[in-house]
């Protein structure tokens, strides 16, 4: 979870037009312009992350998520010859 006890100051350069509009929201919804904007960054980026981090699978496809993760890595010449030469 996010550690609250400390801060740090994230400055931006946003137009006067933009500004005027987010301190109108924060003030929507009873909110200081900071707390408006962190809860709406945070917000966006636990739903842009959320994809890589919890997915959802029924129990077939959960089976074979299982399946390839232990299945034994394929063989590949070409990658390995990569790896060793850099070519």
């Amino acid at each position: 979870m996010l550690d609250s006890s400390k801060t740090q100051r994230v400055d931006l350069r946003i137009s006067p037009a933009a500004k005027e509009m987010i301190q109108t929201a924060a003030q929507a919804r009873d909110k200081t312009v900071s707390e408006f904007l962190i809860d709406s960054g945070l917000t966006s980026a636990a739903e842009t992350l959320a994809d890589r981090r919890l997915f959802i699978l029924d129990d077939a496809r959960w089976q074979e998520f299982q399946a390839a993760l232990d299945a034994r890595p394929r063989v590949r010449p070409r990658l390995a010859r990569l790896m060793k030469t850099g070519k």
